[in-house]
């Protein structure tokens, strides 16, 4: 295990973690009970010979299992090399990053000390009722190409890029605050169809009314909402257009995509996490990685921002 040197030394670099000392600090109050409870009810599920808390202690404690989480999630550094510099075995290193890796996720995104957002539908009643707009987009991880053979291996290809990705749905508000982030689906469903399987249509439909922002790919869902979804207008001319029409068409298209550009600032940052820009792991736990990490991140947005709005 690490020094407490080494540990605080980590803990107050920004640049290895990707959070301050005060955002890891309130990780370690918020999910360190969490573990220890989890760990306690493993322990007294099953038969035993000697009494809970008996035997051999824990080499790495919970603070630097956060960091082992931190660090493979920012860096994408191998479970092998943070073994190495934890002084423990590499599959301490796996069991720890898989039981740290789904507390992250099941956090949330933080929009304000006291307050997350978790579903979609709560993003959706929070735009309602803070009256902004929101800005969806899918964004694409590649991963790793499934076994030959496998019945759903063309699944992961993914139409734009050609490779083997999974893909998730982005939301933020309009200064590009991520709010969710959705369960991760294989890349070759479509973005209009991800949407819908995820509820979109229906909420918008039936909630508050919210303006949502989209590009191209999900043209379609504002007929379905009721004019709720935005998408850049419909090109009517495909071939020898107008000087007058083209000139229209691009000043609309601009104007629509200042607007929506905020929730590609939101997903470049999601990217500056490492394991986020191509997934060398498992791919079953790519939904954990991408809600985790957009947790992290908006609770890192949140810490930042000034007390007062004015100031």
């Amino acid at each position: 295990m690490v020094g407490t040197r080494a540990r605080a030394a980590i803990i107050r670099s920004q640049q290895i973690t990707g959070l301050s000392p005060d955002v890891i600090a309130e990780l370690v109050a918020e999910i360190g009970p969490l573990w220890h409870e989890r760990h306690q009810a493993v322990l007294a599920s099953r038969a035993r010979r000697r009494a809970v808390g008996a035997g051999a202690k824990h080499k790495l404690v919970f603070v630097d299992r956060l960091l082992a989480a931190l660090v493979h999630l920012r860096h994408g550094v191998t479970h092998d090399v943070l073994a190495c510099w934890f002084g423990v075995d590499r599959s301490t290193i796996t069991r720890a990053i898989g039981e740290v890796r789904p507390l992250l996720a099941a956090r949330g995104c933080t929009i304000a000390p006291d307050t997350r957002l978790r579903t979609l539908a709560e993003v959706i009643d929070h735009l309602g009722a803070s009256g902004q707009t929101g800005i969806i987009d899918g964004t694409e991880i590649r991963v790793r190409r499934p076994a030959a053979g496998r019945k759903d291996r063309d699944k992961f290809i993914s139409g734009k890029n050609k490779q083997n990705a999974v893909k998730s749905m982005v939301v933020t508000d309009a200064e590009g605050r991520l709010l969710f982030c959705s369960p991760a689906e294989p890349a070759s469903c479509a973005d209009i169809t991800h949407a819908r399987q995820l509820g979109l249509v229906k909420l918008l439909a039936d909630g508050p009314f919210v303006e949502v922002l989209a590009d191209a790919g999900y043209q379609g869902l504002g007929a379905q909402t009721g004019g709720r979804v935005i998408t850049p207008s419909h090109r009517k001319f495909k071939k020898n257009a107008p000087d007058w029409y083209e000139e229209m068409h691009e000043r609309q298209r601009k104007a629509h995509s200042s607007r929506r550009i905020r929730v590609e600032h939101g997903i470049a940052h999601l990217k500056n996490w490492r394991a986020l820009a191509r997934h060398h792991g498992r791919r079953e736990h790519m939904t954990d990685t991408i809600q985790a990490v957009a947790g992290l991140l908006s609770h890192q947005q949140t810490a930042t921002m000034p007390s007062d709005p004015q100031s």
